[in-house]
């Protein structure tokens, strides 16, 4: 069975990027069976960024660590801040264990006020993404401000983007899934 799990890079609760990366899992769970995981930076941040060092994270930090580093499909939102990634995302890709992380394979989704905020996908998390040798679904998804409301994506065209990528996911993972046959 497939492991997702997602990652909220929002400090804030509730936010726009739980949102689209909820939504995200929601459409993979619905076509490949999975467990899901999840972990809410704006909940868990205390648990590592007490430390500038992997051994100075709390026991419940080094097994969100772990929880990353295990999973088959990450879904990453992060909203866009000073043109990129929040840093508490960063920090915690910082104490992630690199060769842990081959292969794996990351949705990559972010939110902002600017249409132009969107290029950050691919100028700094698919690069970042890149330095773990890991896998990222082609179609990235950005969500700006009026494509949610009452606690979901109204846009139709996000909505079609998460369709596209929940399709993406099944495809990278069909060869996997044919060897275990």
């Amino acid at each position: 069975m497939l492991t997702v799990v997602t990652i909220n890079g929002s400090p804030t609760k509730p936010s726009r990027t739980g949102i689209l990366i909820d939504a995200v899992a929601t459409a993979v769970s619905g076509r490949m069976s999975c467990t899901r995981e999840s972990i809410s930076i704006s909940d868990d941040a205390h648990e590592f960024m007490c430390g500038l060092t992997r051994p100075e994270v709390t026991a419940r930090g080094e097994k969100l660590l772990q929880m990353t580093e295990r999973a088959d499909l990450l879904i990453l939102g992060t909203p866009v801040y000073r043109a990129t990634y929040t840093g508490v995302f960063k920090h915690f890709f910082d104490l992630v264990d690199r060769d842990a992380m081959r292969d794996r394979k990351a949705v990559l989704c972010a939110t902002g006020g600017s249409p132009l905020h969107g290029l950050m996908l691919e100028h700094q998390m698919r690069p970042l993404m890149g330095f773990f040798s890991m896998q990222t679904i082609t179609t990235g998804l950005f969500g700006l401000t009026d494509d949610f409301a009452d606690g979901r994506v109204v846009s139709p065209d996000l909505n079609k983007r998460i369709e596209r990528v929940a399709n993406e996911v099944v495809a990278a993972f069909a060869p996997v899934r044919a060897l275990a046959s």
